[in-house]
């Protein structure tokens, strides 16, 4: 008993804790004033991905600044996204030989190459940020050699933005999409994904419903999906008929989807709650990850299983990889760093590697390919465990 009152205390103060959606770690001190000034903190400065948010918080106007960070209802999904990840620590090993860590960041997506195991989530209306919108992520997705994928709703046309490929070059991207429309409708989009020549297609299954977004509805800027959509298996399998393409459920929240989806015969799954946009209470990435790894770990064997959320650091990627997770997104981050343009897309993509690099030394991890569960204290929440 008393074991279980000191846990039911420490929840009750876990969840009276004020949350940080930016850390304090002294930027305010440094770059106050020139925000003040309504200037943009000169790009060298910034040393970390929250501290773009927070440039992007003082920069944009407080409509475009909303539309990126609102979340679901009360947001606590959103919050338990950037939170969950530090309620599992790691298990440093030491006196590992760690000197060639960097070298094993590349890894391959759906079997194309790029330079590190992260790539830029989908998110819509880039032009928020800067008045070249996707165009930025493109550019700086080339420039950094990372996977990005557009959405659907970007406030760029879709041959905009596959024609700023770098030099019209075979620079690789996903194309994400809503079945907003009837068969015709969707056969015709997929045409058009494919004559832009993207390499897979990212279908988001996690909102057949309209988000209730309370911080959105204030400004008037809610979801841009705000139809019922079916989608189902059955639609699943007429789309994948029409194209060669891979086709990627996006937004598996459970392991039963998860090995549904497997045995429905998809390339990969992505696990995801949409940035804590659409459904309060539903669970993180890392807690589903977690949950397949802990019911049915052989589907991170069977299938590339792809995951975002909250991801601000390196060591949060780490931490999803350890699990079996092939690849991460990151989109807010991204997004707010767009303000800056291609340049600014660029740094983020160098910051999240020299994390993982360093980190991973830190951490004892000779491979990043070969960090594994028993680098991090999964046991460390489990209150009835002994």
């Amino acid at each position: 008993m008393r074991f279980l009152a000191a846990f039911t205390l420490t929840s009750v103060a876990l969840a009276a804790r004020p949350f940080l959606d930016e850390p304090d770690t002294g930027i305010d001190d440094q770059l106050g004033q020139i925000v003040a000034n309504g200037s943009l903190p000169p790009l060298e400065s910034l040393v970390g991905l929250p501290d773009f948010q927070w440039a992007a918080r003082h920069y944009m106007n407080v409509s475009a600044y909303t539309y990126y960070r609102n979340g679901a209802a009360g947001e606590w999904s959103y919050r338990n996204n950037l939170e969950v990840f530090q309620r599992y620590r790691f298990r440093p090993r030491v006196l590992k030989d760690i000197t060639n860590i960097e070298a094993s960041l590349p890894t391959t997506i759906l079997g194309y190459n790029f330079s590190a195991p992260f790539f830029i989530s989908p998110c819509a209306r880039g032009g928020y940020a800067h008045p070249d919108g996707e165009l930025g992520l493109v550019q700086g997705a080339a420039e950094g050699n990372i996977l990005y994928m557009p959405a659907l709703y970007s406030s760029k046309k879709m041959n905009e933005i596959y024609a700023a490929k770098a030099n019209n070059s075979e620079q690789v991207l996903f194309q994400q999409v809503y079945l907003d429309g009837g068969l015709n409708e969707s056969q015709q989009l997929i045409q058009q994904i494919e004559a832009a020549g993207a390499k897979a297609i990212i279908l988001t299954v996690d909102s057949p419903g309209d988000g209730i977004r309370h911080r959105a509805a204030r400004y008037s800027v809610g979801s841009a999906n705000t139809e019922y959509s079916l989608l189902t298996w059955e639609l699943y399998h007429q789309l994948s008929n029409m194209t060669s393409l891979p086709i990627i459920p996006k937004g598996i929240q459970t392991v039963e989807d998860a090995r549904e989806a497997v045995n429905q015969g998809v390339k990969a799954i992505y696990l995801s709650n949409h940035g804590g946009r659409q459904l309060d209470s539903s669970p993180s990435a890392l807690e589903v990850a977690l949950e397949i790894y802990n019911e049915d770990p052989e589907i991170f064997q069977q299938v590339e299983v792809f995951a975002d959320g909250g991801v601000r650091y390196g060591a949060d990627i780490l931490k999803l990889l350890s699990l079996g997770v092939k690849a991460v997104g990151v989109g807010r981050p991204f997004m707010y760093a767009n303000i800056y343009g291609a340049e600014g897309v660029a740094r983020v993509a160098e910051m999240l590697k020299y994390e993982m690099a360093n980190d991973a030394a830190n951490l004892g991890v000779a491979d990043i390919k070969q960090i594994g569960p028993e680098y991090v204290n999964w046991k460390s929440t489990n209150a009835w465990y002994s």
